[in-house]
């Protein structure tokens, strides 16, 4: 397989976290997908054009995906608040899943998508500018995301409740009625995301706010459904984001 990713800088970054492009060439690939807090927008490519669009929902537990051989996928890596101010739409049906959409979804079907660098640079421009002619962004959500993103979920919701002045029975309602799940699962899950990095290099003394070792084994078992130790094995290529890991 084929893998890049290409991370985004500037206003844009906080609704989206990276694109990413996936292909496969004479055999299919069998991964387990690992929650990231993150969903994905994805393009199937065949002959530079888009031949199906999916969106996924977050992952909150590991899923299994096939892609099949001579494929290529484009995705964007959007950040939660995007459903409300991209798509305008709740995703919390689909947690765990994905639905397929039409292929002029977000009208991006006349774009080049034979060239990866070029597309991606289309997408955020246009994006951008439907950001920039919103009339307003909720300043309490976009302070709630900035904040736990860059904090990687590592801040207690007694803290980010009182710097955001928002109060953490309301965050809560809001994280359930839009996405399926409460804001301590989303900061685990981040948490959990962010040892991927220490763990793909076999360190697994927690470099989060976990209380002992014994602890963090015990929150990435819970997310992920495996140790540590099995995830740096990665025994063929099993887990697609350490294995993407390595291939950035």
């Amino acid at each position: 397989m084929n893998y890049q990713e290409k991370h985004t800088e500037g206003f844009i970054s906080n609704f989206i976290k990276s694109f990413w492009e996936f292909e496969t060439f004479d055999k299919q690939c069998n991964y387990e997908i690992l929650p990231d807090g993150f969903f994905d927008l994805i393009f199937e490519i065949k002959n530079g054009q888009i031949t199906k669009v999916s969106l996924t929902g977050v992952w909150t537990n590991q899923i299994q995906v096939t892609i099949p051989k001579h494929t290529k996928l484009i995705g964007i890596r959007f950040k939660l608040i995007s459903a409300e101010y991209i798509l305008r739409q709740s995703i919390k049906e689909i947690k765990n899943s994905e639905t397929e959409l039409p292929t002029t979804f977000l009208g991006f079907e006349n774009f080049d998508f034979t060239d990866f660098e070029k597309v991606t640079n289309s997408i955020i421009e246009k994006l951008q500018y439907g950001l920039k002619n919103l009339k307003e962004i909720d300043r309490r959500k976009f302070e709630l995301f900035k904040i736990i993103y860059e904090q990687q979920g590592d801040i207690s919701i007694k803290k980010l409740s009182e710097r955001i002045f928002w109060n953490s029975r309301q965050i809560n309602r809001y994280f359930n009625s839009r996405f399926g799940f409460s804001l301590k699962t989303f900061c685990n899950i981040l948490k959990c995301h962010s040892s991927l990095k220490h763990i793909a290099k076999g360190i697994f003394f927690p470099e989060n706010d976990y209380y002992d070792q014994a602890h963090f084994i015990k929150q990435i078992k819970q997310i992920t459904g495996e140790t540590p130790t099995n995830l740096h094995l990665n025994k063929n290529d099993r887990f697609l984001q350490l294995t993407t890991i390595k291939a950035t």
